[in-house]
């Protein structure tokens, strides 16, 4: 289930790529309607176009690197939250229903310990 809704946010961060390539289009689109108007203003309006295609792709970066960290980093996340959660629970004896819960070391044991 946790593995399939990953996947499924992963699909749906992508889907900023699509808008991104819509937006680079867009941006080349006008400053072809630009220069076909107004020729004498082309470098200046080639330098505009530049930076909306960078400010444009940088969102196609941004959900690709959304997409990553939801495929991996919250897989490892969740592999070591659910280590934790299978080794301090442990089963009362048999026939009982009850869950023990094991008391987990305070993250500066170690500093206190040296």
């Amino acid at each position: 289930m946790l593995e399939g809704a990953k996947l499924i946010g992963a699909g749906a961060a992508t889907i900023a790529s699509a808008g991104a390539a819509a937006g680079i289009g867009n941006v080349f689109s006008s400053l072809i309607h630009s220069v076909a108007r107004n020729p004498s203003l082309a470098k200046q309006s080639f330098g505009y176009a530049i930076l909306g295609f960078a400010l444009t792709e940088a969102i196609a970066s941004f959900a690709s690197m959304t997409a990553s960290s939801i495929s991996f980093v919250f897989q490892c996340a969740a592999n070591i939250y659910s280590s934790f959660l299978f080794d301090s629970l442990k089963r009362a004896p048999q026939g009982s229903n009850v869950l023990y819960v094991r008391a987990l070391p305070s993250p500066h044991a170690r500093e206190r310990a040296q």
